[in-house]
């Protein structure tokens, strides 16, 4: 990895372009290799009828998480897959925090836990992550002499 692709410059960099993680008000906590810790407060129109956040916001705020810590190492990485389990509700106002961590990385596939927790640190979901690595690309370009 060149010298200039810490794991903070890659999240930083994807998160610039990142317009959906954006509009939904998260922001970076934490991020190393392999991890990273995002949060987003939720908002009255993430609601559902119930009046309670959406499940689709949830598993994004986890997405995004899984994203981050699966691209600190600079090597272009998507989701292969994610499962989902909800355990509790989130509630309007409430500040959600989603860590992902990687658990295992065999050549171009890894697997990662995302723990979804409020402000009061209750698990709100659990989601395990299947990630994919695009071979030969990088998020943040080559520096060039």
């Amino acid at each position: 990895m060149p010298e200039h692709a810490t794991p903070a410059a890659v999240a930083a960099h994807l998160f610039a372009g990142d317009r959906a993680s954006q509009a939904l008000g998260m922001r970076i906590v934490d991020v190393a290799d392999g991890v990273a810790e995002l949060q987003m407060t939720v908002r009255p129109d993430m609601l559902n009828g119930f009046e309670i956040c959406h499940g689709g916001f949830i598993t994004t705020l986890a997405d995004s998480a899984f994203a981050f810590a699966c691209n600190t190492g600079n090597t272009l990485t998507v989701a292969a897959g994610l499962t989902v389990d909800f355990l509790a509700p989130a509630h309007g106002g409430d500040t959600l925090t989603a860590r992902a961590e990687r658990v295992s990385q065999s050549s171009r596939t890894g697997v990662y836990d995302i723990a979804v927790r409020n402000q009061r640190g209750e698990r709100i979901a659990l989601v395990r992550g299947r990630s994919h690595a695009l071979k030969g690309r990088t998020v943040l370009p080559e520096e060039t002499p």
